[in-house]
Parts: structure tokens; sequence; C-alpha cells
């Protein structure tokens, strides 16, 4: 990503409805997980490091973010060590290294996604996880994934491969997302349609609406610990690494 946009991530990611929504789903998943207590956790582009402090609740985290500044400003704010680092071969830690691996939105920017989740499992202990959201619907490009700097969008099937194909077994795949996903597929296919440039998705909105989606946002926890979503925004998926 580029300097503006880890910039407004420092701004934005303690109190956005999509970090703040994102971030109770994320909790409520890894809670339900057979994760040792306290759990040796890694999360990999951690950015500004707006999650440390929600996996500081299972564990001991250490995590990997490869702009030096937004390294600086996770490690100070949050006290957890931060290492630099570049999917797939450029990770400092040895292999079976961690109960829980983590990668928030950050498969979506390497050019070797297979390789890269391979490398995730592998740091992974036996009967280890790996938890993982992507952006989905590849038919959703925009110029928001532009300055993202994203490669891809998702179907399930394919992003479900990349984990088998590591020797993964996936106890969660879903989509996410999915209250909000026909306001924000109308916006998409409107700019679309109109040939707008505008990337405004991740402005803040006035406090009572931003309450209101990240109230929406986080109540699909409750479907998403009983079961799988069929559509939606993003996709979350948990490997296992055998043990």
């Amino acid at each position: 990503m580029d300097r503006a946009t880890y910039d407004r991530m420092r701004v934005l990611q303690d109190e956005h409805w999509w970090f703040e929504g994102r971030r109770k789903i994320l909790s409520g998943l890894i809670g339900a997980l057979d994760l040792p207590k306290p759990a040796q956790i890694l999360e990999v582009g951690c950015g500004p490091g707006g999650n440390l402090a929600m996996l500081q609740r299972f564990g001991e985290v250490t995590a990997v973010e490869p702009d030096e500044a937004s390294r600086a400003y996770a490690a100070e704010r949050t006290g957890v060590r931060v290492e630099g680092g570049l999917l797939p071969d450029g990770l400092p830690f040895e292999p079976a290294s961690f109960d829980l691996v983590c990668a928030f939105d950050v498969i979506e920017h390497v050019d070797e996604d297979a390789a890269s989740v391979a490398a995730l499992g592998r740091l992974a202990k036996p009967g280890g996880y790996l938890a993982t959201t992507v952006p989905g619907q590849p038919w959703m490009w925009s110029r928001h994934d532009e300055l993202h700097h994203h490669k891809r969008r998702y179907r399930m099937g394919g992003y479900r491969a990349l984990f088998q194909a590591a020797g993964l077994e996936i106890v969660k795949a879903s989509y996410f997302n999915t209250l909000l996903f026909p306001p924000i597929a109308a916006i998409r296919a409107l700019k679309m349609a109109t040939g707008s440039s505008a990337a405004d998705d991740d402005a803040m909105p006035p406090a009572p609406l931003n309450g209101l989606l990240a109230g929406l946002f986080g109540a699909e926890l409750g479907w998403l610990k009983h079961g799988s979503l069929p559509i939606g925004v993003s996709i979350v998926v948990i490997g296992r690494r055998p043990a």
C-alpha cells in the first residue's frame, strides 16, 4: 500500500465501522478455536496494529509488517514485538512456532498467494491454526482495490483451494459482511456504470451512522459461530495444520 493509505489506516482503525465490526467477528471466531492458554500468536501484515490488542486477549503476540513507519507505530502503541518481513519467503521465524497465525486482508496484496498461504501454514505448530480474511467477489473490483494495491479479489472455491493445496484442514470457511452486501454492491455497481473514479469507501461516516454500521456488521458473528454465510463482501477461512 502507498504511504497515504497506511496513514489513513492509523486514523480509521480504532473507530471506523469496518475495522470495529471485523474485530468483533474475528475475536469471536478465534475465541471458539481450541487454543492453549496463553497461545503463541503471530499476525503477518499487521499494518499500524489495529488488531494487536484484540489478539493479545488470547496470548502472547508477535507481528510482522513490511512498512517501516507502520511497524514502529504499532510496536510503540501496543508493546508488541513487530518484525520486518515479506511473504512468501522472507518471514523471520522457524517453522511450527505458533499456535495461531493470522493474516487479515493480506493475501490479496501478494503476487504468490499459494506460496504465501503455504508459508503461513508452515509457521503453525501441528494442531495450530491459520486464520485469514480476504476481499471477495471479483466483479466488485474498484478504485478502492487499486489504491490499496490489491492483486485480486477471491471466489470462495478458489480461496479454499489454496488451503487444501497447502495441506491444511479447513475448519471455517464463509463469506461475511453479508448484511451490508446489498448497499455496498449497489454503490460499486453504480460507480462502475457511471465510470466514477471516486474511492471514498473507507471515509468515516457520521458517528450515529458509523455506530449503526458497526453494529450490523458485528452482528454477523452470531450466524458465523453456528454456520456459514452464502455471500458477502469478504471471505474468512481458518485452516488447521494436521497434528
